[in-house]
């Protein structure tokens, strides 16, 4: 059985793993200050075009949304997201623990609009009110939507209008970058937003993320931020080991193509049997709409998620597929609907 719950099921990459197994009698330097740290943050470097970027690497998203939110806002400041935003569904509060409220407007298939940023602005007004001080978008995001060069830039230009930071949230940015419908680079990335990480956990490392801070003026005492919020492991070797590994020979990028090509092909698949979807499938993430028994048997035999109640009859499934994903998995599930639709 192939299970089609998220893409972070499996272990690492083969080359992360054998960079790893190769270094393994090593005595690197401690917390992130050794020598594969430094070629990982160089190689991101060149990528992204940015030599003053500075780069950190951290064990996990929600810990990467914590560390990033609790840094750079005031205690009085707040952060915008979607409705459908990870830091306000799927991290337990992590955000408002560290005392910073995350306000929330309806997203346009899982986007902010330079509209929705203004509209909580506007009704932020004086000091009995919090104050908004960033945005927070995931590229791809929670409903596998992407955003355009063109809206990243609208968005751009009502952050730098309001004085607001730009977060961009990558856990699955290499499936937004390699989208079929994706026209942004990712040096335009960089150049468009403030703070963004790139994910490791869900596109072929065993843990960890890319932390990228362009803004200059956020870089100072970083690490000092880090180590209080725990942030800093003494192995920091092992996350740099990895990204070192991803930043080599475009492999990061590859995964994630592949993450893609096999969500299309899952995709086909639910449009071959007449079904349509919550959103138009265009990463690793895909949201079809079935009957309720369908869905039933889908979750029980796939292990894809409940995503939302349609109608009275019919419900929206998500199916995650990864850089493992294999071709055996893609023909079992079309020899499901050949069996028993």
């Amino acid at each position: 059985m192939h299970n089609f719950t998220n893409d972070y099921s499996e272990g690492a990459h083969p080359k992360v793993l054998e960079i790893m197994l190769e270094s393994n009698l090593e005595q690197n330097e401690g917390y992130g200050l050794d020598k594969h740290s430094e070629r990982a943050r160089e190689l991101i470097r060149r990528w992204i075009d940015m030599p003053n970027a500075d780069v950190h690497f951290i064990p996990g998203g929600t810990q990467t949304n914590l560390l990033v939110v609790s840094s750079f806002l005031r205690p009085h400041q707040c952060v915008i997201s979607a409705d459908t935003g990870h830091i306000n569904v799927h991290e337990t509060g992590a955000i408002e623990a560290t005392g910073h409220k995350v306000v929330t407007v309806p997203g346009t298939d899982g986007k902010l609009t330079p509209q929705l940023i203004q509209s909580v602005v506007g009704s932020h007004v004086d000091e009995h009110m919090v104050q908004p001080k960033m945005v927070y978008i995931s590229n791809s995001t929670e409903l596998g939507t992407i955003y355009t060069k063109s809206e990243l830039q609208d968005i751009r230009e009502t952050c730098l209008k309001n004085g607001l930071l730009l977060y961009l949230d990558g856990a699955r940015i290499g499936t937004a970058l390699t989208s079929r419908l994706n026209d942004l680079s990712i040096e335009e990335v960089a150049r468009l937003v403030d703070v963004f990480y790139i994910g490791g956990t869900k596109n072929g490392a065993l843990l960890g993320e890319a932390l990228v801070i362009c803004k200059e003026e956020l870089q100072e005492d970083f690490r000092y931020l880090m180590k209080q919020r725990a942030a800093m492991p003494a192995k920091g070797f092992v996350l740099g080991m990895q990204f070192e590994a991803l930043m080599k020979d475009g492999l990061y990028l590859s995964l994630a193509t592949h993450a893609n090509e096999m969500a299309s092909k899952v995709a086909d698949i639910f449009r071959e049997n007449g079904y349509g979807f919550y959103t138009e499938p265009c990463t690793n993430q895909v949201f079809p709409i079935v009957p309720n028994e369908l869905a039933k048997r889908l979750i029980r035999d796939f292990g894809c998620l409940f995503q939302a109640q349609i109608d009275d009859d019919n419900v929206c499934v998500r199916f995650v597929t990864s850089w493992a994903t294999s071709q055996s998995s893609i023909d079992r599930l079309r020899s499901f609907f050949q069996e028993h639709i």
